[in-house]
């Protein structure tokens, strides 16, 4: 690692920085209605996305700097172990045709902003609706860690901020810099911004992946020295070499699995999806979204070409950023660096907005402001933003990175609790809103008391998010486990309140709400008087 500020890199860096800033104070401007003082206009961009804009949106918001980063160093630590992130985005599309329109359709027609409020509206259950709520926040708050993370590491490389004896708060300035920025054109531009900055970091991405693919191996000798040299490695430390033992591909399922499951039940995937205007937007984002499997698979590749190219590191996360840094020349390692930190800025601010819709539709407005009018909603909401972000740099300052990976791994498997409620809601009245209480519960319980007991050499607790499966004896994915229980205890508990005939919540959706489309009659979001402040 250099020892001074590579100052090229630097400076391409900035350049792009300072670009996809400027484009996020514009965004206030793009597509603006003439009255932004709603959720709809700030929180979801007016739903008013097509095609592009929403496959770039959401491509931005599930393939971040946090995936740019760790995908890589997991496979440079573990090997082939690291590539489950690969068949789970591929798993997860299949999925998501099934459900995402569904989901789109009613929320248009209801105007829903959250899944708190679909869950709410169809259970007619505040209870399940703030237990949703409040499982997103805590979910996304270590994720939103962890993309300052990705820009924290990118820093580091380029020798920004100074050495370990720098003062605490010269070392760590630039990070707060690229806060300050992202909070404030957030707080101006809402959901616009991310969805134009989008187009920069995407694009940005695939040009650094497309060169990194062909330009690194050609200097390291081909892919067979690269795949050779990984697997001398991983045989001479007996962490199983380039492919996963017996007892790894039972944690390696399980973890694709459950990650597919959980990854459309974030937040921050939601407010992409109802950002788009029309269901169709939805069904042929499902179709050429696989695109990024196919650049995640190349990406994952740059663990083993960090191996083979001798990169050593201390810290994981830091392999790839140091691999660009000693293979590219340095204008094109800035511009690696600006995909990586670009790729922070855009999931991190639309997590954050996220976050705060969830806060003000299903917090705030149901158990604090009822009457809370859309402009208040608003406010708080940007508001909520703010200090979402904040939470997420306080963590970042204050905690080992370790601890921020091992979080979000805890918020996956909360994440996936929120998936009978949402999932089985969008086919099903069948489930009792109560049963659907009780199963969240017993698998966010078990799923948390779990995580806790998994030791790390770093971390005597929540140091993994893997451990053996009760009546089956192999090491597997908590989450997974912890879902099987949730769906189980919610079924058993449905029966035994439709034998008791305890009283269902009122479902204020029709069948036809969920095949309903922009352009059907008599579909139009069904928003409140500005005079009322109701909402559904």
């Amino acid at each position: 690692m250099n020892d001074g500020v590579n100052g090229v890199a630097l400076a391409v860096f900035i350049f792009f920085f300072v670009l996809v800033t400027a484009m996020g104070f514009l965004a206030a401007r793009w597509r603006r209605a003439a009255n932004d003082q709603s959720l709809d206009e700030w929180g979801l961009g007016g739903r008013s996305f097509g095609t592009w804009v929403t496959w770039f949106l959401l491509g931005g918001d599930l393939y971040t700097a946090y995936t740019f980063v760790a995908v890589p160093a997991a496979i440079y630590a573990a090997g082939a172990a690291g590539f489950f992130a690969v068949p789970y985005t591929i798993l997860v599309y299949p999925l998501i045709f099934t459900f995402l329109p569904r989901l789109w359709s009613v929320s248009h027609k209801h105007g829903y902003v959250t899944t708190s409020d679909f869950v709410r509206g169809r259970f007619g259950s505040k209870g399940l609706s703030l237990a949703v709520a409040v499982t997103g926040i805590l979910a996304t708050m270590p994720y939103i860690a962890l993309q300052l993370v990705g820009i924290q590491a990118v820093l580091d490389v380029m020798g920004v901020g100074g050495g370990e004896d720098t003062n605490w708060f010269i070392k760590d300035l630039p990070l707060l810099i690229a806060f300050g920025v992202l909070a404030a054109y957030t707080y101006s531009s809402g959901l616009r911004a991310p969805a134009l900055i989008a187009f920069v970091k995407d694009t940005l991405i695939y040009i650094v992946i497309a060169v990194a693919i062909i330009y690194i191996p050609i200097k390291l000798g081909g892919f067979d020295d690269i795949f050779a040299a990984a697997g001398d490695k991983f045989s001479e430390s007996g962490k199983g070499g380039l492919v996963p033992d017996y007892g790894g591909q039972w944690t390696y399922a399980t973890l694709a699995l459950g990650s597919a499951l959980a990854l459309f039940m974030y937040p921050h995937s939601i407010t992409a999806t109802l950002s788009s205007r029309s269901r169709e937007v939805i069904r042929r984002n499902t179709t050429i979204l696989p695109l990024y499997s196919l650049m995640l698979g190349l990406l994952a590749l740059l663990g083993f070409m960090a191996i083979a190219a001798g990169v050593k590191v201390e810290n994981g996360q830091l392999a790839i950023p140091q691999l660009f840094e000693n293979m590219f020349p340095d204008w094109f390692a800035g511009v690696a660096f600006a995909a990586i930190g670009i790729g922070a800025l855009v999931p991190a601010a639309i997590m954050s907005i996220a976050a705060a819709n969830l806060f003000t539709r299903n917090i705030y407005k149901d158990f604090i402001k009822p009457d809370a009018t859309p402009a208040q909603e608003t406010k708080v909401s940007k508001l909520t933003s703010l200090l979402v972000k904040v939470g997420a740099l306080v963590f970042v300052l204050g905690m080992d990175k370790t601890v921020a990976i091992n979080f979000q791994l805890l918020g996956g498997i909360w994440i996936l609790q929120t998936f009978p409620a949402l999932v089985g809601g969008l086919f099903t009245r069948w489930f009792h809103r109560w049963a659907l209480l009780g199963g969240w519960a017993v698998g966010m319980v078990y799923g948390t008391v779990a995580a806790y007991g998994v030791a790390s050499p770093t971390q005597k607790h929540f140091g993994g998010s893997s451990e053996e499966i009760p009546g089956i004896g192999e090491i597997g994915y908590i989450g997974l486990t912890a879902f099987v229980l949730n769906v189980v205890v919610t079924v058993v508990l449905t029966f035994v309140m439709r034998a008791l005939k305890a009283p269902d919540g009122v479902d204020e959706t029709k069948p036809g709400d969920y095949t309903a489309d922009a352009g059907d009659p008599g579909v139009e979001v069904e928003l409140p008087p500005a005079t009322a402040g109701t909402s559904h």
